[in-house]
């Protein structure tokens, strides 16, 4: 298949600050649609696809337009939880491709932090009555739930706790380098902002075992936007763009002898690296959901990094760094276990994953060519969302 070249990310931006009590989750997003149009160039008039999550105050499609002054010709709402920008970037890059719009806006905005949102500490499965009612009467949170995973992911394949600490050490070590994250981490009253080691993850405390502190996301305030053209807009934009070259979606749920450390990235990655005609092992940016360590490591196994129980092996060594002469670098912003997670993280995927291939990170991978953003939403061993996608400089 030729690699199509029709959308690109042109412009973007990423709300600074991770605990900001002076500003409302719409604020967040109007102010960063503003500063991504400026870092494309581009206006308000020129938007005519609105892709929203219905988060903060947003309203959804309806009420965000109206409250942006702006009137789009496509409205996107979709909704799957933290792989939803995933999604919307996946849907932008089809109706662009098909002559729907020109210029699509992605946005996110949370308080999570500033409103103490219990994020992780609730039950385990979301969606309606039904899903539920056999599971949330015996009380398992959230993070259980993924604790459940990182066990028979162990049972399974002798992974240990020590191999899962080291996805925890990497992130750290580029958070220390975003100067941002490090802000983050002091306003949110982190003990020890620095870098970290196998055995500071192991003596941190266990929140659910055998995952402990060190392995489990912040809970921030945060948000960002961006901007996705068409070729013809591209032209003309202030910055390179980074095109959207594949994608895939997927979804997966319980099911009796299903195997739980088996996520939905399995089914819906192979058709996003298919798309775009690459391969994994060409990939110099792994932008992955690390709502735990544990989704880090079945959602490299799954993306095909390695096969299914050799990321135990796959992680050691240190090779997960922007500094490693192996590919890929793993979440070279911090990601959510040290820079941000408002509580659908995906956005943030694709804001690093372009500023690695614009060559403007504060970890960046010389000669960046390709990455992959990979978001997950819902619960990693229960009802869950995958969105891939597929990204390549100019």
């Amino acid at each position: 298949m030729a690699q199509q070249r029709e959308a690109a990310i042109v412009g973007l931006h990423e709300y600074p600050s991770r605990y900001d009590p002076d500003v409302s989750a719409i604020q967040i997003k109007a102010k960063s649609i503003k500063a991504a149009l400026d870092d494309a160039g581009l206006k308000w008039t020129d938007i005519d696809g609105l892709y929203d999550a219905q988060d903060g105050e947003g309203g959804g499609g309806l009420g965000l337009a109206a409250y942006l002054g702006i009137k789009p010709t496509v409205i996107d709402t979709t909704q799957v939880g933290g792989s939803s920008y995933e999604f919307q970037a996946n849907h932008a890059m089809r109706d662009i491709a098909a002559g729907k719009t020109n210029v699509a806006v992605l946005s996110y905005g949370s308080k999570a932090a500033t409103l103490r949102t219990p994020i992780g500490t609730g039950g385990a499965t979301g969606g309606g009555a039904w899903q539920p009612n056999m599971e949330a009467p015996y009380g398992q949170t959230l993070i259980a739930n993924y604790a459940m995973v990182a066990h028979r992911h162990m049972h399974e394949y002798g992974t240990t706790s020590e191999q899962l600490a080291e996805i925890s050490v990497a992130t750290r070590y580029h958070a220390m380098r975003n100067p941002d994250a490090v802000q983050a981490m002091t306003d949110l009253q982190f003990v020890g902002v620095n870098e970290i080691t196998v055995q500071d993850v192991m003596d941190s405390r266990v929140i659910a075992d055998p995952l402990h502190l060190l392995e489990c996301c912040m809970v921030s305030d945060g948000g960002g936007a961006l901007i996705i053209a068409s070729k013809d807009v591209v032209k003309d934009t202030k910055k390179p763009p980074v095109w959207l070259i594949g994608s895939g979606e997927a979804t997966k749920y319980r099911e009796n002898g299903g195997d739980i450390t088996t996520s939905a990235g399995a089914q819906g990655a192979p058709i996003a690296f298919a798309e775009a005609g690459v391969t994994p092992d060409q990939m110099d940016i792994a932008m992955i959901y690390d709502s735990f360590s544990i989704t880090v490591a079945t959602i490299l196994e799954d993306l095909g990094f390695c096969k299914k129980g050799e990321v135990k092996d796959f992680v050691k060594d240190q090779r997960l760094r922007f500094d490693s002469p192996l590919k890929p670098a793993l979440n070279t912003d911090g990601g959510g276990l040290s820079s941000n997670h408002p509580g659908m993280r995906g956005i943030f995927l694709l804001f690093e994953s372009v500023r690695q291939l614009r060559g403007e990170s504060t970890s960046q991978v010389d000669g960046a060519q390709l990455a992959v953003a990979h978001g997950n939403g819902g619960a990693l061993g229960g009802s869950h969302s995958a969105g891939t996608v597929i990204l390549a400089r100019d």
